[in-house]
């Protein structure tokens, strides 16, 4: 079968192309998936350049969300059938034309949502969910500044907080960007270039926001503690700019604020029970229509590096979503 294949690693993805690969039939308490959607994230990206903290062997094929269709079934498997319509997860292996996943890794995909909303719904609300509610524990009618808020983290982060009753603060780099997310729900959005510090305080009276989402670091990061209300929670989320940001002591203890890291993947194998109680929260509001992901472009399996060059360049609009299995 067909398949993105990572061969060599490198930061122009030079090493990446299209390939074919073998698929043996579903093991024990496995299933195999035709898969039609992948979303592709910035880890996925990381992973073609060796930067992300888990590194496959070379070759492998990237990917680590999708939604799909059942096609076999291995021993054992019980409650699902060929034809089942279905999200699932796994390390790496996504963007290939079928996978052999764990059944326990695998969720119902809604009937309202598409392949490629379901490829997209839960890494990015996950993280969400993980940040603003296990570990910045936000309240309503508190601020939220988000950060990179038109990305797929970000619009879900803009998405929640609203849900949660949160005022949200989205910054974002073009009018475009900002626009898109004052549309997800944002009730003022903001330029994201070196200075919003300004724009946020004037939008809080010179109060600042009792939490910011940050999945970019650097010089945005810097900025943003600066934003911070008394007793405010950094919610790190990742480092899409690059560069790891750096915070004294003493600033922390100044102003009273929290640097909370977020690793919504490490919480659910930490706490397997409240992982499962993210998911199940997260479906839910999926399936009542309160989140809908934003898909922002498609591409077939064949122009996977034109995907993950569009995500590169910070082009993206949402979501990216690849398809194995494109008409």
């Amino acid at each position: 079968m067909r398949a993105f294949m990572v061969r060599e690693l490198s930061d122009d993805f030079s090493g990446c192309g299209l390939g074919s690969i073998g698929l043996s039939d579903p093991g024990p308490g496995e299933v195999q998936v035709q898969v039609m959607a992948a979303a592709i994230g910035f880890p996925d990206l990381l992973m073609t350049r060796g930067g992300y903290q888990f590194k496959p062997e070379l070759p492998f094929v990237p990917g680590h969300e999708g939604a799909g269709v059942i096609t076999k079934l291995g021993e054992g498997v019980e409650g699902w059938s060929v034809g089942d319509r279905v999200v699932c997860g796994a390390p790496i292996g996504l963007l290939a034309e079928a996978v052999n996943v764990p059944a326990t890794a695998m969720r119902k995909l809604p009937d309202s949502l598409s392949f490629e909303q379901g490829a997209a719904l839960t890494s990015a609300y996950i993280t969400a969910y993980v940040a603003l509610v296990r570990r910045g524990n936000l309240e309503p009618g508190e601020t939220l500044l988000v950060q990179g808020a038109a990305g797929g983290v970000g619009l879900a982060a803009v998405e929640m907080g609203k849900l949660l009753g949160a005022r949200v603060i989205a910054a974002a780099s073009t009018t475009e960007k900002r626009e898109l997310a004052v549309l997800k729900g944002a009730d003022e959005a903001i330029d994201s270039a070196p200075g919003f510090r300004g724009s946020v305080k004037e939008l809080t009276d010179g109060r600042g926001v009792d939490a910011v989402f940050d999945p970019v670091g650097g010089d945005v990061f810097d900025e943003s503690l600066r934003c911070l209300a008394w007793g405010g929670r950094m919610l790190v989320v990742g480092f899409a700019s690059g560069r790891i940001g750096q915070v004294g002591a003493n600033y922390a203890l100044i102003k009273g604020i929290s640097i909370v890291g977020v690793r919504a993947g490490e919480y659910a194998r930490r706490d397997p029970e409240r992982g499962a109680e993210n998911v199940a929260q997260v479906q839910e509001w999926v399936e009542q229509g309160k989140l809908t992901p934003h898909i922002g472009a498609v591409f077939p399996l064949e122009k996977s590096k034109d995907a993950f060059e569009l995500m590169a360049s910070r082009g993206a609009l949402g979501r990216i979503i690849i398809r194995p299995n494109a008409d």
